[in-house]
């Protein structure tokens, strides 16, 4: 066994669909998996074990207990040759999976945890680790689909360069296509170098087009070196970027993007793109922070 997948676990169903994810990642790279719950009741100072006026098998301690017994009821179900192993922190979430991503391959978290308010899409929990992972998070709602390629946002910041660095190796994991989409307008294409000075701001739209298929093709040339069996398939969309990730994700089983974009502002962990995705997209989204952000 080599590498390690964490699962936040709370006993809500989209944590069990997190669960049930995580598994199929742990088997797909031969790794153990670790089923983490947040158990944030020892700092309250509250009693753990079982009311004396109530059943022997009440209490908080027996209920996270059970929690995880079904968590790994659902991972072993889905891959028994997986080795898994539980794990009970004092801690809020956000803080104990970012404490385990230290030490992850990966974190693999449900879209809404048992504390989400009802109409939001995204827990806090997800968007706030999504910008403080050590390590790629992946998150999953309760219904997903298994079909269809792996997507990848590309775009020329560091954090882009790992997304594409992701999405090969999971498509290459998963035996499936890779779709690589680069969108565009000429408010976010940076100006290239004028072809008539007399005209220093008029840049043909064909020449920020051309500019863009060759920034892609450069984005993807080493990579398909590295993992030759992977398809993929590259698209250049004229349009902004949020709409074409959310429209392309409804026929993707994967959605991956960078923490932040070329425009993050300096600081800013997670960028207005990926905090759309998670909140938007059609199918599990999994965010990847730059390498000078991670461990």
């Amino acid at each position: 066994m080599s590498g390690l997948v964490v699962v936040g676990v709370d006993g809500s169903a989209s944590s069990l669909a997190a669960v049930a994810a995580a598994a199929q990642e742990a088997r797909w790279r031969g790794a153990g998996l670790r089923l983490v719950h947040a158990f944030i009741w020892p700092a309250m100072h509250v009693q753990l074990g079982p009311s004396p006026l109530g059943p022997p098998e009440g209490g908080l301690r027996n209920m996270v207990e059970r929690v995880l017994t079904e968590a790994e009821e659902r991972a072993r179900t889905v891959a028994p040759e997986v080795d898994v192993f539980r794990a009970v922190v004092t801690g809020e979430p956000l803080t104990v999976l970012e404490a385990q991503s230290r030490a992850a391959d990966l974190v693999v978290v449900g879209s809404r945890g048992m504390g989400s308010f009802i109409g939001l899409m995204v827990g806090s929990t997800a968007v706030h680790l999504a910008a403080h992972g050590r390590c790629p998070v992946l998150v999953v709602r309760e219904q997903g689909e298994d079909t269809g390629p792996i997507m990848v946002g590309v775009d020329e910041s560091s954090a882009g360069a790992g997304a594409v660095d992701f999405a090969f190796a999971e498509a290459a994991l998963r035996g499936v296509d890779l779709v690589a989409l680069h969108a565009w307008t000429t408010w976010n294409a940076p100006m290239p170098t004028p072809q008539d000075e007399a005209a220093p701001y008029a840049n043909a739209p064909e020449a920020l087009a051309a500019r863009k298929e060759r920034l892609l093709s450069e984005a993807l040339a080493g990579h398909q070196v590295t993992y030759p069996g992977v398809s993929v398939k590259r698209e250049v969309v004229h349009g902004g970027t949020r709409e074409a990730l959310i429209e392309a994700s409804r026929t993707a089983q994967l959605l991956v993007v960078g923490a932040r974009g070329r425009g993050g502002f300096a600081g800013l962990l997670l960028g207005s793109v990926s905090q759309a995705m998670l909140h938007h997209a059609q199918c599990p989204v999994a965010v990847v922070r730059s390498p000078d952000n991670s461990r």
